[in-house]
């Protein structure tokens, strides 16, 4: 029997989204974070170390580590596009930057790729609102561009998204090919050439960049979902049973990818971990899914009797596999990340079906979160530059001491910009397009947007005091009368892939006999530094302090 669609949408309600004003959002929301900042603390860099060994030669392609380190990931494939990057730019422009650039086109695939999974699912005749009795209702088509906008908005509106979505670590590179695979399962019944080339590219893609489980079972969820509800109006060569068998034997190929790279490796741990503490991972989804979550979770509800329909089951089924592994891994909110493109596309199915005080109360509440937001972002910054009010900047002080505040014109008026957009975009909310489907996740995906541009202009110049190894190098270099050699003892990863790419020092390490005249120690391991080396060939020059981490003191020695 044919369960009826929870959704009534009238043709009035699927108004587009104007292009240009959705490419604008994306942009300030993807451009922030990847311009004018250094590498930082502490994923940031270490994933940029690997890059810049690779790179510059000085580690393998196939086992890639940092003085002897090997990554935290069982990852290739990011950190040969970073080294690629930096190979292929131009010596003038600087290598982290460039390592970015990969990035960046990672994060534009995953918006795209959502964008374009979820109109795919909103054109099945299952996903389709209830039709008229005298017409009116949405058109197929109009009404799919709709719920791709909305579910592009939710994503974009996700809390946890910003910070890690602009890192160069291999958790953007899992973002990415899982948002491409979730499109290619999404799109397989109405096409076959693309949809085939992308799932070809992602599940590789996944196992290659420390997540080849996740993609097998993403892909072996997603082939039954094809093969169970293939859509009635699918194209002939993409239906059942082959294209589930296309969908295996790609996610078969790159298992073996996986195990002939040796990155296939189990990382669950049910017993031990992150796992056993649930109040802090609940915290985690609570937040870092926000607004997604209570969205997809009322999608559940309203569509219960259609669950097993692939414009629900295939991003629940996303959804829960990334759930299930953020309560078992290691990093609970990386394997959260990639959750995040299904939750939206969930998100998305809820706005057909909400009624007008539920639209209110989100726009009440993102309103206020939001603007409060830009009003403290926007008087620390005024309090930095002027003294006024001055207890913002006394706080800065204490947690960055020694920080001088700059003014940059393109910053200011950047964010001077985006304030003034979001004023515009709360007035014509409350006045215009009431009708229109995504009205309820503009004011949280403008706001998002807001806020990130906010702090990635106004505050990166402290931000970048904080969170850059750039001033300790400095110290450390200002005081070699001949920067070249230096043997390391105790440091991390961090501090050692800074002192490669801001010193441009030859880093050694101190257990290894050598002839460098200069050593750097971690100044809480100096007691057992007589232990482990000849301390009496060495003369104590300098305590190298980082201004917003005492723990990462560096102590510089002299050869005697």
């Amino acid at each position: 029997m044919k369960q009826p669609s929870p959704a009534i949408v009238a043709q009035s309600a699927v108004r587009r989204l104007p292009r240009v004003a959705l490419l604008l959002l994306c942009a300030a929301y993807v451009l922030p974070g990847f311009l004018g900042r250094e590498p930082w603390k502490n994923a940031d860099i270490i994933s940029f170390g690997y890059m810049f060994e690779l790179a510059t030669g000085r580690t393998s392609w196939i086992d890639p580590t940092l003085l002897g380190h090997a990554p935290d990931f069982d990852a290739l494939l990011p950190y040969w596009l970073g080294a690629w990057a930096i190979q292929l730019a131009p010596a003038w422009i600087p290598a982290d930057f460039v390592a970015r650039i990969p990035f960046i086109g990672l994060l534009v695939i995953t918006l795209l790729a959502t964008w374009y999974g979820v109109y795919y699912l909103a054109r099945t005749p299952r996903a389709q609102p209830v039709p008229f009795a005298f017409g009116g209702e949405a058109h197929p088509t109009d009404y799919a561009r709709t719920i791709a906008d909305g579910g592009l908005l939710a994503l974009i509106a996700c809390l946890g998204l910003m910070q890690l979505s602009h890192e160069t670590t291999p958790a953007l590179a899992q973002l990415g090919f899982t948002a491409l695979a979730f499109y290619a399962l999404a799109a397989l019944p109405y096409r076959i050439l693309l949809p085939t080339v992308a799932l070809a590219i992602a599940l590789p893609g996944l196992a290659l960049s420390g997540a080849p489980a996740m993609g097998v079972v993403f892909a072996v969820g997603g082939a039954l979902i094809h093969w169970t509800d293939t859509p009635a109006d699918a194209e002939a060569e993409g239906r059942g049973l082959r294209g589930a068998v296309l969908v295996i034997l790609i996610a078969l190929a790159a298992a073996a990818i996986a195990a002939a790279f040796h990155t296939w490796h189990w990382r669950l741990e049910p017993g031990t971990g992150p796992g056993r503490e649930a109040k802090s991972i609940a915290r985690l989804i609570v937040w870092f899914t926000w607004p997604a979550w209570p969205l997809a979770l009322w999608t559940v509800w309203r569509w219960r009797r259609q669950l097993g329909r692939r414009h629900v089951a295939l991003p629940l089924w996303f959804a829960t596999v990334s759930l299930v592994t953020t309560v078992l891994a290691p990093n609970p909110d990386r394997a959260l990340l990639l959750g995040l493109p299904a939750l939206a596309a969930l998100a998305a199915f809820a706005l057909p079906t909400f009624e007008r005080s539920v639209s209110a109360l989100i726009d009440w509440f993102t309103l206020l979160f939001f603007s409060g937001c830009a009003l403290v972002i926007w008087v620390i910054w005024l309090s930095l530059q002027t003294g006024v009010p001055a207890k913002p900047a006394a706080n800065v002080a204490k947690l960055a001491p020694g920080f001088e505040p700059s003014f940059g014109w393109v910053a200011f008026l950047a964010a001077l910009l985006a304030t003034v957009a979001w004023l515009w975009l709360v007035r014509w909310r409350t006045s215009r397009s009431r009708e229109a489907i995504w009205k309820s996740l503009v004011l949280p995906a403008g706001g998002a947007a807001l806020g990130w541009l906010l702090v990635m202009t106004l505050w990166l110049p402290v931000l970048d005091y904080a969170r850059s190894y750039a001033p300790v190098v400095q110290g450390i270099t200002s005081r070699m009368d001949a920067p070249g050699c230096v043997e390391v003892f105790g440091l991390t990863r961090p501090q050692i892939a800074a002192l490669r790419y801001h010193g441009k020092l030859d880093v050694r390490n101190a257990q290894i006999p050598s002839n460098c005249p200069w050593l750097v120690a971690a100044q809480d391991l100096q007691g057992s530094l007589p232990m482990a080396l000849n301390l009496r060939q060495w003369r104590l020059v300098t305590t190298v302090r980082r201004p917003t981490d005492q723990r990462e003191n560096l102590l510089l020695y002299k050869k005697r």
